[in-house]
């Protein structure tokens, strides 16, 4: 059947422009307070005294609560309606923010950061899942490409529109106000989605993959928690016993969900799902590209405020020229992507690695008196690079997965972005801390940048793995 014909027979009222903008909203505020946070460490540091343990954690804590139950939102949104779950994320979003901005203490911080994580694990799923079940054809087309290049912005926007909160202090909150906007953006998201975004569900709901969900949440801990801890506290036994575990529980999944399907029953990740072209070639693209996204926003706003002596209103500025060809590069992609097909995320994989090796350069030669305007220009050729790859790479994940799935093939792409990205905030992150005293910071900098560039010629590489087309 034609698109046309498919929506003139679907009875799913189709989604509207005031209801996709409601749920790009969804899909902005959990990526964005994935790296807000990253502009206002120290000075949480300084007014709580969390020590840099804790203060990795209220990173790591949100998105390893965020990645574990990813999966299993997307397959309860299938299950019991995804408009029903994205009203009850976003609620859960505002009011876990709000607990964030008003926590007394450190470890509070901790805690209200992990339901936060969860939050954000409720909502997003439905985003996607709500998309492709509500869109057609070109429609889809659209959607996808504004989600997809909502999800880039909004990774860079983050850190920029956290070093200006801060720096602002409004009403005196401080670094509170980066949690505390939250609020009345989900209140507005709430009131729009109960009037704008149309409920679906899957048409044949399957129960809840209890093992696999065990083994999954096993897994992705058992990885997630020691990378980001370990170091920070001391590499303890506790650290080692979880990754002698994640081998063992990671194969275990894997062959659970094999027999659950072999069965007849659904897994909580099927293994079918993977065998599709677009899904499997479009996930291998992104572990590379968000270990070396997720770990070189931490590293570049450590640097910028510890090495450089930036505030953190000029720390974030200093990432604006990124952000504006990100845009611009989302934006171009699609219609590049029609007539140049993969080429064009292999074009942008490219670009991004000019913009590493001229950032390299200009810390390296430049790091004395470097003001915040100093690393745009490399930083701009990075962005347009990011700009064109990640937007086109998740539309070509999804493009092949069954409307049926959409809850589970949303929940999958998305945890493995963000479990990718918590790992490389805690490798990366890691790597340059402790190459720090005895490099300094410059050259710490310089090396983990390195790093990041193998990660991204890997990305060159995978990237003549996707389909031809981008349809």
């Amino acid at each position: 059947m034609t698109p046309a014909a498919v929506a003139a027979t679907d009875p799913t009222p189709g989604l509207r422009p005031l209801g996709l903008l409601t749920v790009l909203i969804g899909a902005a505020l959990p990526l964005l307070d994935f790296f807000i946070v990253n502009v206002a460490l120290p000075t949480i540091d300084h007014d709580l005294h969390a020590g840099p343990a804790l203060l990795e954690m209220v990173v790591g804590g949100y998105g390893i609560a965020y990645a574990v139950l990813l999966v299993l939102c997307g397959r309860l949104g299938d299950m019991v309606g995804r408009r029903r779950l994205f009203l009850w994320g976003t609620a859960a979003f505002g009011l876990t923010s709000v607990a964030c901005g008003l926590a007394p203490d450190a470890w509070t911080l901790v805690a209200a950061r992990v339901a936060q994580g969860a939050a954000a694990a409720l909502m997003m799923p439905q985003v996607l899942a709500t998309i492709q079940a509500t869109t057609h054809g070109e429609r889809r087309t659209r959607a996808l490409s504004l989600y997809s290049g909502t999800a880039g912005v909004a990774s860079a926007v983050g850190q920029v529109l956290g070093g200006v909160l801060v720096s602002v202090d409004l009403l005196g909150t401080g670094w509170r106000s980066i949690f505390l906007v939250n609020a009345p953006v989900a209140a507005v998201a709430l009131l729009l989605a109960v009037r704008t975004v149309p409920e679906t569900r899957s048409e044949r709901p399957t129960g809840i993959d209890g093992r696999g969900t065990a083994l999954l949440s096993l897994a992705l801990v058992s990885l997630l928690l020691p990378l980001t801890e370990g170091r920070a506290a001391g590499w303890p036994v506790w650290s080692w016993v979880l990754l002698a575990v994640f081998p063992f529980a990671a194969g275990g999944f894997v062959l659970v969900e094999r027999a659950e399907e072999r069965a007849g029953r659904t897994p909580l990740v099927p293994p079918s799902l993977l065998r599709i072209h677009s899904v499997r070639s479009g996930l291998a693209l992104l572990v590379p590209f968000s270990i070396g996204w997720g770990g070189y926003m931490f590293v570049v706003a450590v640097a910028l405020q510890e090495g450089l002596r930036l505030g953190p209103m000029a720390a974030g500025l200093a990432l604006v020229p990124m952000c504006v060809a990100f845009l611009a590069g989302s934006l171009l992609g699609p219609r590049l992507a029609a007539r140049y097909g993969r080429r064009m995320v292999t074009a942008g994989t490219l670009l991004q690695a000019a913009g590493l090796l001229g950032l390299a350069a200009t810390f390296f030669w430049g790091w004395d008196g470097l003001g915040a305007m100093g690393p745009g220009p490399a930083l701009a050729v990075q962005g347009l690079g990011q700009g064109l790859l990640l937007p086109l790479t998740l539309r070509v994940v999804l493009s092949e997965v069954p409307v049926a799935q959409a809850g589970v093939g949303g929940g999958v792409m998305v945890t493995t972005q963000q479990s990718f990205m918590a790992l490389g905030v805690a490798t990366l992150g890691s790597l340059f801390l402790s190459l720090t005293p005895s490099m300094g910071m410059r050259d710490a900098l310089v090396a983990t940048l390195g790093v990041q560039l193998v990660a991204v010629f890997v990305t060159v590489g995978l990237s003549l793995r996707l389909p031809r087309t981008m349809a």
